[in-house]
């Protein structure tokens, strides 16, 4: 099958036993793309490839359930032995580099140059690793943010990140194969301004809407067990919807 996802970590807003935050391998066309770094991710990438083969590295936003990981992945890359043959690119939002500087007390990842080569992505950027292309929308979330869409060889995976209900959401999941999209949320609030998060049935709208083939729930809040978000979400998308589960994987 042209694409493949394996779940490395689902959990929001911290890691729990077994179940580390947001993380994605995404393979298709040669490529092997780590999808969004959240703690506890790197860790599982190990059981499933060699993390210097990676082909590049795409971060959805910088909070750290998305992110944190990355430095695990500089200390493993730059002194554990795992050094890449040529820097890996790095997709995220522009401040990316410099939040990881912080952490070394550094001005900046000059002294990363051999293993990090970042890019910043934008809404509408896009780009071809081997016959796996990565396009990127931003979404809402209160922050610098972005949804993937993910397409090789006919077969789409898009991803929401984490977004509140926008139109970008529904143009990335337009007629996907899988639509891998968080609910977090057990309800919006009264008041509450921008919506930054899904409920489930906002996930399952947004399936329906897009005529994505079939739903994948993932980034489950604490409010929900991730079997009640799946059945409401798929009650209110009309079509084929499971729970994403550390260590599962598919081709479509």
């Amino acid at each position: 099958m042209p694409l493949s996802l394996t779940v490395l970590g689902t959990a929001s807003p911290h890691p729990r036993p077994g179940r580390p935050c947001s993380g994605y391998l995404v393979r298709g066309g040669g490529a092997e793309v780590w999808v969004d770094a959240g703690t506890g991710t790197f860790a599982e990438l190990q059981r499933h490839t060699d993390p210097a083969r990676l082909t590049a590295i795409w971060v959805s936003h910088l909070h750290a359930d998305h992110s944190a990981d990355l430095l695990a992945a500089a200390y493993a890359y730059a002194f554990g032995g795992l050094t890449p043959a040529a820097p890996i690119p790095v997709y995220a939002p522009q401040e990316c580099a410099q939040r990881l500087a912080g952490f070394f007390g550094r001005p900046d990842l000059g002294f990363l140059g051999g293993v990090f080569d970042f890019r910043p992505l934008y809404d509408g950027h896009a780009v071809q690793h081997w016959n796996l292309r990565l396009a990127a929308r931003a979404v809402a979330h209160g922050t610098e943010a972005y949804g993937l869409r993910a397409e090789c060889q006919g077969s789409v995976l898009a991803y929401s990140g984490d977004s509140g209900p926008c139109a970008a959401l529904t143009e990335l999941a337009t007629r996907a194969d899988v639509f891998l999209c968080e609910a977090d949320l057990d309800r919006h609030r009264e008041g509450e301004g921008e919506r930054v998060h899904l409920t489930p049935e906002d996930a399952g709208r947004i399936a329906r809407e897009a005529g994505a083939r079939e739903l994948l729930i993932t980034h489950v809040g604490p409010a929900l067990t991730r079997e009640m978000a799946a059945a409401r979400a798929g009650a209110a998308s009309g079509r084929p919807t499971s729970v994403a589960r550390e260590g599962e994987a598919r081709g479509f």
